[in-house]
């Protein structure tokens, strides 16, 4: 019923939020006209939703339907309460904009600060434990596991976050820390630092991370989701 009772995606995805964060001073009435403007007011938003169920449906092999992240998984919940908190903060309402950040924090286990520019078709797989902080900027097709971290360096006003380019593969557990920049196409191993650059097309693994492989121009990890091969270099016995 949470989906036949509604007109269209962006109603139905609006109802799901606001049930999920709801509180006593957050009603859900009030949420779900919140998203709903959100909504209408720039139909992107929708089509990002779109494009990240794609990806998940694509890339987990543990979801067979679009219903069932629309409705149970908290990484995906969680990148669309993001995106309307998002666009809350782009038009000057940056209080009511944290407020829904705290709530998803909350809920969802899942802590991204609403300045936090997200690109389309990304994936947060488990979703528990990720940050994402202010600067941080995260590419289209993105897959990230849970516990990542996209941390800040410093105490300046500047860009303090990383820049995570186009069809990166974040292992459980990896933290990438200041403003440094991930490379489109890379895969990095569950549980490594990101303390410098990284360039497009590697694989890097370790505290802190070193490229150990280098990919083909054509390879795309998140198509994939290979978090095992690839980070244990060839050896003899």
């Amino acid at each position: 019923m949470t989906v036949i009772m509604h007109s269209s995606l962006q109603r139905s995805l609006a109802f799901i939020l606001a049930n999920k964060l709801q509180s006593s001073t957050l009603l859900g009435t009030q949420l779900t006209r919140l998203f709903v403007e959100a909504y209408e007011d720039d139909p992107s938003l929708v089509e990002a939703a779109v494009a990240d169920l794609q990806a998940v449906v694509e890339r987990d092999p543990a979801c067979d339907t679009y219903v069932k992240p629309l409705l149970f998984f908290k990484g995906f919940q969680a990148i669309q309460a993001h995106r309307v908190g998002h666009w809350m903060w782009m038009r000057g309402r940056k209080a009511l904009a944290v407020a829904l950040q705290s709530r998803m924090s909350e809920v969802f286990g899942v802590d991204i600060h609403p300045a936090a520019r997200i690109g389309w078709g990304v994936m947060m797989d488990h979703a528990t434990g990720i940050v994402i902080g202010e600067t941080a900027i995260v590419g289209d097709n993105v897959s990230m596991l849970h516990h990542v971290t996209l941390g800040g360096s410093g105490t300046g006003k500047g860009v303090r976050h990383p820049v995570v380019g186009n069809g990166v593969l974040l292992g459980a557990g990896v933290s990438v820390l200041g403003p440094v920049v991930i490379g489109h196409c890379s895969k990095i191993g569950a549980g490594s630092v990101v303390a410098t650059d990284l360039p497009p097309h590697v694989v890097a693994v370790g505290v802190p991370a070193k490229v150990i492989k280098r990919l083909d121009e054509f390879d795309e990890p998140v198509k994939q989701m290979d978090q095992v091969s690839g980070f244990i270099l060839d050896f003899m016995i």
